[in-house]
């Protein structure tokens, strides 16, 4: 097996024998601060490594305390003041190299700061921007700071800037470093972010549950027309069967109207306490006897097949929610609010 060579590491290799170098108890408070993605991309790498010289391992250690330093560095008094400290300690070449990789990986986090930015500012901000530049921006912001600022737009900028989120996985590199353009000429303190990640109809998903149906309603039929594969796939991202528990008592009880109890019997199989017991209180006494009664019955079920079974009644959820004979709590307008 040839030998390992520092300089040959990606970075995610480097990151992985970091948390094996650093311990559990350290390596657990690092994994706290990741999302899920990389997390999962990380333990594989973890799997998958061989032993590890212990030179490799005390360089990498080193090199990120030497990072760590550097932004506290960049943090107590700018860019300049860290590169004197570490030219002294390290010398001119080994500085620029620590600095060039705090600066990317501030680099990389830069559009979350855009998530701290009140909507109504960034309404004036993206108004005069290309309907690209407003969907790459929009596509790194929570969905719910992303819905705001959609129901405000103009219809016409909506339909087009959903679109673009949704197929976003075409976007260029040139389209990136445009988009770090303008929001390091207009917004102070603000990076670029590696955006390959961003987007797509996940993303559109995200934002359109947490607009309101009218808005949600106009969007979705334009996306039919341009593209019904994608409109589908959209709509099938917007509402699972676990969102059931968004639906207050009465929304319940009409949803459960219209679902077979064989059917709801399969669909609770392995699902949480909170769902069947949201189901249990929304029916008679008698049918929930005979809900619990049929899954006991029939043992084991196909995980396929309970998720066939979940997706009918997500159907039947937003049949209903369409033809405004239910609420999803969290969507909606004033026009939707249900009074006594």
């Amino acid at each position: 097996m040839a030998e390992i060579q520092y300089d040959e590491l990606t970075g995610m290799q480097k990151a992985a024998i970091l948390v094996v170098s650093l311990g559990v108890e350290a390596s657990s408070s690092i994994f706290k601060n990741m999302n899920e993605r990389d997390i999962e991309r990380l333990s594989i790498q973890v799997a998958n490594m061989d032993d590890i010289p212990s030179a490799i391992s005390d360089q990498i250690v080193e090199e990120f305390y030497q990072m760590v330093l550097a932004q506290e560095y960049i943090a107590q008094g700018g860019i300049d003041y860290a590169r004197n400290v570490l030219e002294q300690a390290l010398g001119g070449p080994r500085a620029a190299q620590i600095l060039a990789k705090v600066q990317s990986s501030l680099h990389v986090s830069g559009f979350k700061l855009l998530k701290k930015v009140d909507p109504a500012q960034l309404i004036n901000f993206i108004m005069h921007e290309h309907p690209q530049t407003v969907s790459v921006i929009m596509a790194h912001l929570d969905a719910q700071q992303a819905a705001s600022i959609l129901a405000e737009l103009p219809e016409q900028l909506q339909n087009e800037i959903v679109y673009r989120i949704a197929t976003m996985g075409k976007i260029s590199p040139e389209l990136l470093n445009d988009v770090e353009k303008v929001l390091e000429s207009q917004l102070e303190n603000v990076l670029g972010q590696d955006l390959s990640q961003a987007g797509g109809a996940s993303s559109v998903a995200e934002i359109l549950n947490l607009a309101d149906r009218a808005t949600e309603r106009k969007i979705l039929d334009n996306l039919v027309q341009k593209d019904p594969e994608l409109a589908t796939e959209v709509k099938n991202l917007m509402f699972v069967f676990d969102d059931i528990l968004l639906l207050d008592d009465k929304s319940m009880q009409r949803v459960l109207k219209e679902v077979d109890v064989k059917d709801l019997s399969v669909a609770l199989k392995g699902t949480s306490e909170e769902m069947k017991t949201k189901c249990f209180n929304n029916v008679s006494e008698r049918v929930a006897q005979l809900i619990q009664e049929e899954m006991d019955f029939m043992g084991p079920v196909r995980l396929r097949d309970v998720e066939e079974v979940q997706q009918r009644i997500v159907d039947i959820v937003r049949s209903l929610e369409e033809d405004g004979e239910i609420v999803i709590s969290g969507k909606g307008g004033a026009e939707d609010t249900l009074v006594e």
